[in-house]
């Protein structure tokens, strides 16, 4: 037997998956915040590019795309029935695993080669996902479009902080980096 849902219980279930998922990727991302950030000595010694934004950009943006993030998730959730469905989710979840570790990475080990990699295999996946998105609800695929955008801006960032720091910076045991400059 196949029932349609009224567009009130369609409106109904969007809502539910959006009630979840805004806050588990707003808690996803604040927590792989958490794992490095910019407040060490190492980052405080590294010249920074042309492209560096005010720091206060990162926290404002970041904010905005992990609301938009977990709308389109929603979206894709609340779309019953739909063909790819639940790819499109399996898939989005594995970027989104692999775009987060980047502050760990990055920062925590203070490996910026090693953090450009996983922005290309970032920006990689989440065209991959993207591409499943479409197929289920093309709104939510456009809502990531932003998303995208600023991966792609976060992996020139983070080419320029290599090209700007040959040296990588030179971490130590404990973060603090020395530079002497006669």
């Amino acid at each position: 037997m196949n029932v349609l849902a009224s567009p009130a219980q369609l409106r109904a279930s969007f809502i539910r998956w959006a009630l979840f998922m805004v806050p588990l990727i707003l808690l996803i991302g604040f927590t792989a915040g958490q794992l490095g950030g910019p407040n060490t000595p190492w980052f405080a010694g590294l010249k920074k590019p042309a492209i560096y934004p005010p720091p206060v950009t990162f926290g404002i943006v970041w904010t905005a795309l992990f609301i938009m993030i977990g709308v389109a998730l929603a979206m894709v959730a609340s779309a019953w029935g739909a063909h790819g469905r639940g790819i499109a989710l399996i898939a989005f979840g594995v970027h989104f695993i692999i775009s987060q570790s980047w502050t760990a990475v990055f920062f925590g080990k203070q490996d910026m080669m090693a953090g450009l990699m996983v922005l290309g295999l970032s920006v990689a996946s989440l065209l991959f996902a993207l591409a499943l998105v479409w197929r289920v609800r093309r709104p939510a695929a456009l809502l990531l479009l932003p998303y995208l955008a600023w991966l792609c801006f976060a992996t020139a960032l983070n080419y320029q902080f290599i090209a700007a720091n040959p040296d990588g910076g030179a971490p130590s045991a404990d973060g603090a980096a020395t530079r002497v400059q006669l």
